[in-house]
């Protein structure tokens, strides 16, 4: 066996293992993380009429309102609810999370 393709399959192999969130696509992290059981698992869908619709989100917004509910810096409306889950979700998921909402209608 060759050392150059061995090397090359050990730095894809690293790569990935750094970088998990975007192993997963952001539809894959949405179920996941269960954000579909508020959220739908269309993203468009609530289970309660006063949770928002994510569907369409502008990334940058989305991605910033979950990082300041997970970091404590937002605390009205239903943050409480999703607290219990946000330990769950690294930063780097949140952001792939935000930029697949992004994509929806």
């Amino acid at each position: 066996m060759k050392l150059k393709p061995l090397l090359s399959a050990a730095c894809l192999l690293t790569l990935a293992a750094a970088t998990p969130a975007r192993a997963m696509d952001g539809a894959e992290l949405f179920k996941t993380k269960t954000c579909f059981a508020c959220h739908g698992k269309d993203a468009n869908t609530p289970l309660m009429p006063n949770y928002p619709k994510l569907a369409g989100q502008n990334p940058d917004y989305a991605y910033a309102q979950m990082l300041d509910i997970k970091n404590g810096v937002r605390t009205n409306g239903q943050t409480a609810a999703m607290r219990g889950v946000m330990h769950l979700v690294s930063d780097e998921e949140l952001r792939t999370i935000a930029d697949w909402l992004g994509t929806l209608k």
